[in-house]
């Protein structure tokens, strides 16, 4: 079968400056076999994301595992005919709390093949019925960066109907999500973005107002939602009210001085997030189809292409969800 796959070698650069495309391969290889209590599923679409840009860097992912398939996000049929969206944390089968706090979990594709490929096998537990209500291509975008971004919101930012949280770089994935997501629950959005034309589409999308990045903001917000870090945690700080909460999910510019005078003067609350739990997916899907909420999608590729795909990832190039066809 056709596969996007992580290859290096002992001697290959990585890290962030390493160029990832020079450790892609898309090319034909045997399936792999299907484990003790997992199941198969036919891919139908996969989305794309970041993570797959640090997979190929070498980031992330034990050289043992390499080479591995890409790909975390997946909605697609099983052998039975049930239409289902993957949860991507793949938890230890002892495990038995929320699948996020195990210290030993992973996410597809960084211990087991991922999901771009024409099939992937999960534990029979990752599965969400997909609704009906949402196109493969729609439901294939939530288990990563909509799911991350209702978990930063709903459980973890502390919000209510009302109050007004900051989006910091509006475009990606996650933020993209946020922003629908919070606007739909009646918050008061704010974004910032380096692009006019980025701050003019967050507009269109549901956000209340788009600033500049180190904008000084009209007041102070309830909360900002972080997944930049260097770049802008200096601002998400300072654009906070006294008591006001920063969700972190990421830091894709780098790691940021802490700033613990200001965090223990206003007395903020730092709070880490990641992805998300099978529940709170599950909720996910249900509100996206009574809501009439969806996902963006930039655009549809088949997977030949998916180099093409992440390169745009890479450039910065991409507003909302890119999706694969495998």
């Amino acid at each position: 079968m056709l596969a996007a796959r992580a290859v290096r070698t002992p001697e290959s650069p990585s890290g962030p400056d390493a160029d990832p495309l020079a450790f892609l391969e898309v090319a034909e290889r045997e399936p792999a076999p299907v484990p003790e209590g997992w199941v198969e599923v036919r891919v139908r679409a996969a989305a794309l994301n970041r993570h797959d840009l640090w997979t190929l860097r070498g980031v992330g992912v034990h050289p043992d595992a390499l080479p591995v398939v890409l790909g975390c996000d997946a909605a697609g049929t099983t052998a039975d005919g049930r239409d289902v969206v993957v949860h991507a944390v793949v938890s230890d089968p002892l495990w038995a709390g929320e699948e996020t706090l195990d210290p030993a979990r992973s996410l597809l594709s960084e211990r087991w093949p991922g999901t771009l490929a024409p099939v992937v096998r999960v534990p029979a537990r990752n599965l969400v019925d997909k609704p009906a209500e949402l196109s493969f291509e729609e439901a294939a975008c939530l288990p990563t960066a909509w799911l991350t971004a209702y978990r930063m919101l709903f459980s973890r930012s502390g919000t209510a109907p009302g109050d007004t949280v900051l989006v910091q770089g509006a475009g990606g994935g996650v933020s993209t999500a946020a922003i629908t997501l919070a606007a739909a629950a009646g918050l008061r959005v704010w974004v910032t973005s380096r692009s006019e034309e980025r701050r003019a589409r967050a507009l269109e999308l549901g956000a209340h107002a788009a600033f500049a990045p180190g904008e000084r903001l009209p007041e102070r917000v309830d909360a900002v939602l972080e997944s930049v870090g260097r770049a802008t945690w200096g601002h998400s700080l300072r654009s906070l009210r006294p008591g006001g909460t920063v969700v972190v999910c990421g830091a894709t510019t780098g790691d940021a001085p802490a700033e613990l005078n200001r965090v223990f003067f206003t007395q903020l609350r730092v709070v880490g997030s990641t992805m998300g739990s099978l529940a709170e997916l599950g909720r996910l899907a249900r509100l996206c189809a009574t809501t009439g909420m969806r996902p963006l999608v930039d655009d549809v590729l088949p997977l030949a292409e998916v180099a093409e795909g992440l390169r745009r990832l890479e450039a910065g190039e991409v507003f909302g969800k890119l999706v694969v066809r495998p």
